[in-house]
């Protein structure tokens, strides 16, 4: 959205403020993107609170696209993981199903050749009633093993079953869940589609050059917290925002922010935004700045590559660290998609998020 012309004065006025105080030689603070300092001492575009680029429109697509994904792979994970442990339970179980139809039909086969006349002449031939009711107790002893057999057997086979059945339900919903991940992976894709085509036509189709996003990083980052079953629980806004943005932040994204600084991403971030439409008021976002003292103008050279390496170490950390979407240089990383193009921005380096990385996690 263009900036009106009384925007302009306002940042004309403060960037001659600026220059002022620089040349009286008082010390700065780094400051926010609605705020920041250039190098040439010209103040940055100012984006407002809702900042990120693109539509609220097109950012809850992203949001539920990337969520949907996340919660159809950590489901996939699990039926994949119950499927390997009824395969090792159905071998366990054909093994103890092979001993048990030998036994059977062992006992089948003496049956067969005793004949039926086998009990009663084993009881006549006794010789005194003691040695008759001996023979009865072996007897009944030896009916009680073989109807036990016959009724392991039974459970074995049934077992054997509900392990088969099992097993293709879990086929059944793996396929479910890879269905359901193409569809959302379609869905983001869509969105940003839609929104670079529009932007574009706004643009008279120039939709400008993103660059090279390439980075290297090979920090591995401490893994958030899940639940038992490997999905990411809901967490609500509840810990203090420790950058100078104040306000609150999600456990998880807070752990993110600390893993970043742990790897040596140190340069000014900023959190929470009591408003707008993205992740920001909502504690589940970052902006982690290129330039050493805050969201200053377009990043390059060494505040480039800063930004680079850090999208890649939040891309090899991405599961890790529960990511959403990472956007930087007029680019979007997705985990179903990987990186793609970002149009949409206001023309300023804040909303084109080309002087800082933006984390959005689950």
């Amino acid at each position: 959205m263009p900036t009106v012309p009384p925007v302009r004065r306002t940042a004309a006025r403060l960037a001659a403020l600026l220059v002022a105080t620089l040349a009286l030689g008082v010390a700065t603070v780094p400051v926010s993107p609605a705020s920041a300092a250039s190098p040439t001492g010209l103040l940055a575009a100012a984006p407002g609170d809702d900042d990120e680029g693109g539509t609220p429109a097109l950012r809850a697509q992203l949001d539920a696209a990337s969520k949907g994904w996340l919660d159809a792979r950590a489901a996939l994970a699990r039926s994949v993981a119950r499927q390997k442990q009824l395969g090792t339970e159905l071998t366990t179980i054909n093994a103890e199903l092979g001993t048990r139809d030998a036994k059977v039909g062992e006992i089948a086969g003496v049956a067969y050749r005793s004949g039926r006349l086998g009990t009663a002449s084993a009881l006549l031939s006794s010789g005194s009633p003691e040695g008759f009711m001996d023979r009865a107790a072996a007897l009944e002893q030896v009916a009680a093993q073989e109807d036990r057999a016959l009724r392991e057997l039974i459970d074995t086979r049934d077992r054997a079953t509900r392990t088969q059945t099992a097993l293709a339900v879990e086929i059944q919903e793996q396929r479910k869940q890879v269905a359901v991940m193409a569809k959302r992976k379609q869905q983001a894709e869509q969105a940003l589609e839609v929104a670079n085509r529009k932007a574009a036509a706004a643009d008279d189709g120039e939709s400008g050059d993103s660059g090279d996003n390439r980075g290297t990083s090979s920090a591995n980052a401490e893994p958030a917290r899940r639940s038992s079953d490997g999905s990411w629980p809901p967490e609500s806004c509840s810990v203090n925002d420790p950058t100078p943005a104040d306000g609150c932040i999600t456990p998880r994204t807070l752990h993110a922010l600390q893993q970043a600084k742990a790897a040596g991403f140190t340069r000014y971030v900023s959190c929470h935004r009591p408003s707008g439409s993205g992740e920001h008021p909502k504690g589940r976002a970052c902006d982690f700045a290129a330039q050493k003292d805050g969201f200053g103008g377009v990043a390059s050279g060494g505040d480039r590559t800063y930004g680079n390496n850090l999208a890649a170490y939040f891309i090899r950390n991405s599961d890790a660290l529960a990511v959403l979407y990472v956007i930087w240089f007029k680019r979007i990383w997705l985990p179903s998609s990987g990186w793609k193009a970002y149009s949409g921005g206001n023309g300023d380096p804040s909303s084109d998020h080309t002087n800082h990385v933006h984390l959005s996690v689950y």
